[in-house]
This record gives structure tokens, sequence and C-alpha cells, in this order.
């Protein structure tokens, strides 16, 4: 990618400088040693807790800031590659767009059972599920998926991972809603997304998204997507592993800053690359539509509704566990991705990198 001048790119470099100095030295409190940090209960306590996914130690704080695809501040290995966490949920969102491009999903509000018929969609509570709802976190899909109940991330607060509403915690039973009228973040439920994309794509997940995304925007061969040693499927008669969206129990996607930053300057720029339309630009503005009931979320998107007041409306973020962060201004022509940051200090780097803008 490109290395500007900030001044030439509208910065004032000095204030720019010091908001580059501020985050870099403002590392998340999570452990070098990630499979330590999850058996330690990050996200549960044991047995639920248990890792069926490929770990790897992580890196120091880095990232990078571009104005109009233009790198205008580095910090720290930006090409060391690392888990992400949950920024892959917002990957998977990008397949789903490319799945509606080409036909494999007809509507989002398309029951999902309607096309995936390996038992995941069956009944009238799981039957009534539509694509919409599992993009938005909405669908309440009850089961067991390669080993994990969805009553694990019942009752979870993102704030405290493991305390849910009071009076209840993480994991207790919660009486299910109908599809599309609960919001809740739950990794099981994503991960059965994840399946049903593989059962319409037809092939492995890593394989479309290198081919649809990742090689028309120029990334690296250095990221690679996981799944469980729980999680192979028959596909066409064939076993493929079928990803999960984040690092919640192993596995999901091990990617550098410098890849996360290609994508997040397409979706910036409506889904076009070098004059390509990689993605449906009706796609990226279907994807900042606000959930009817969680405004601050769209399809596997996080939004700004007032959630970031340094930040412009219009900012969308794609984040992950142990402060991973990327984060789109279409106002301002911004992406940038913070690896391994505390999130404490992310709304006070936002005001800092758009205080060091020139009128």
């Amino acid at each position: 990618m490109i290395q500007a001048d900030p001044a030439a790119c509208g910065f004032h470099p000095a204030a720019l400088a010091e908001a580059t100095a501020f985050i870099a030295a403002r590392e998340t409190a999570w452990q070098r040693d990630i499979a330590a940090q999850l058996e330690a209960g990050n996200f549960e306590p044991p047995p639920d807790n248990e890792i069926i996914g490929p770990t790897a130690p992580r890196g120091g704080p880095n990232g990078l800031l571009l104005r109009n695809g233009r790198v205008v501040a580095r910090w720290g290995d930006t090409r060391r590659v690392d888990m992400t966490f949950s920024v892959a949920k917002s990957y998977l969102s990008l397949l789903a767009g490319i799945a509606v491009d080409r036909g494999l999903i007809a509507d989002l509000d398309q029951r999902v059972g309607e096309t995936v018929r390996d038992g995941g969609f069956d009944g009238p509570h799981n039957g009534a599920i539509t694509w919409r709802h599992l993009l938005q976190q909405t669908s309440e899909w009850e089961g067991t998926l390669f080993g994990k109940a969805d009553q694990i991330d019942r009752y979870r607060s993102l704030a405290t991972e493991f305390v849910g509403q009071p009076g209840k915690r993480k994991g207790d039973p919660r009486p299910l809603e109908a599809p599309g009228s609960y919001w809740e973040y739950n990794d099981v439920r994503v991960n059965r997304l994840s399946l049903a994309l593989l059962r319409r794509f037809g092939q492995p997940l890593p394989a479309v998204f290198a081919e649809a995304i990742m090689r028309p925007i120029g990334a690296s061969a250095e990221w690679r997507w996981h799944g469980y040693r729980t999680s192979m499927v028959e596909v066409n008669g064939v076993q493929v592993e079928s990803v999960s969206g984040g690092g919640h129990w192993g596995g999901g996607v091990f990617i550098h800053a410098e890849d996360q930053a290609r994508i997040g300057q397409l979706m910036l720029d409506g889904g076009a690359w070098d004059g390509r339309q990689v993605l449906p630009a009706s796609w990226v503005a279907e994807s900042r539509r606000p959930c009817p009931i969680r405004s601050d979320y769209g399809l596997l998107w996080w939004l700004n509704a007032g959630t970031r007041p340094t930040a412009s409306p219009e900012s969308y973020f794609a984040i992950g566990a142990g402060g991973n962060v990327t984060w789109i201004d279409p106002r301002n022509g911004l992406v940038g991705v913070l690896r391994w940051v505390d999130m404490a200090a992310l709304d006070e780097w936002i005001a800092r990198v758009t205080a060091a803008l020139r009128p």
C-alpha cells in the first residue's frame, strides 16, 4: 500500500504523529499466549471454554491509518499474521454479499431452510429463521453445533462476557423469543450462518473468500481461515471444514493488518477496487442499514448510533476481542486498523485523528 505524506493528505503531521504515539502505547491487557487467555475462561468457564480450533500467540500492538487509500500512519509490525476474533464475522457478511450477487441467496428475508436442508433449520422455530436474522444476530437459532450449544452465549454481555443481564449469568437458560424479535451476540449462531453459506456455495469458504475478495484487492497469500477439529462436514461427497466466525474456541481468521486495511478500503469505496466492482455497492449499503431492534448493528458490522461519540455518525466498525478493530469513516475518507489495542483508548484515538485533520 502506498505510503503518503500526511500533510499532502490533509493532516497536521505533528498532531497525527501524537495520535499515533498515543495508540501505539495502549496495548490490550490480553496475554500474549492466546491459548492461555482462552483457557483462563475469557469467554466462559470450563467445560464450555474448551478450545477446539487452532490458536497462536499474538504479537504486539500494530496498525495503520489510511486516507483516501493511502497510508498516512503505521506502527508496529503490520505484516504479522495474528488471530482477529470477531472481525471474521464482518468477513462472513462479505461472503453473504457474494452469495446474494451470485443468486445463491435470492432474498435476505427468505427462510434459510428453503435452500439449506441439512436439518439445522427444521421445525417451527428454526424453520422460521431468515438470512437477515442470522446476519443481524436476531435468529434465536437453537441447537448444538460442532459440540457447542447455543445456550453457551445466552445472556451474553459483550462488556463483561461472564455476566449477562442483572440476576443472570452468561450461559444460563433463557426462554427463546421468535426469530427477529431478540438481539443476542452468539458465536454458535454465527457459526451456523457460516455452515449455511458453505452449503450454498458448495465449496470451502476460504476458497471463495480468496477468489472473490482477497485476490481482486491485491491481498497477500499469508492469511488463513480455520474452523474446528469438530467442524468437518460433507459437501458434494467431500469432507470440508466449516470455518468459524471468530476465535471464541480457537479458529477463525488469521491475518495481518495490511490485508485488513485493504478490506476496509474496499468497504469505504463501496465495494469497488481499481475500477472493478468486487462487492456490490448495494450490499455495502445494506450492511450499514441498522437492525430494527439494535440501532448500532448492521449485517455483522457495528454501526455508530451515538455509541462512538468521537467518530463521525457514518462510521462503522469490524470489532474483535482482544482489541482488534477496523474503523471505516466515509465522511473523512479514513480506514483505521488497530491490532491488540486497549479498547478503552479507541474513542480518544479517533478524537485525536479527526482533530489532526486540517479544516
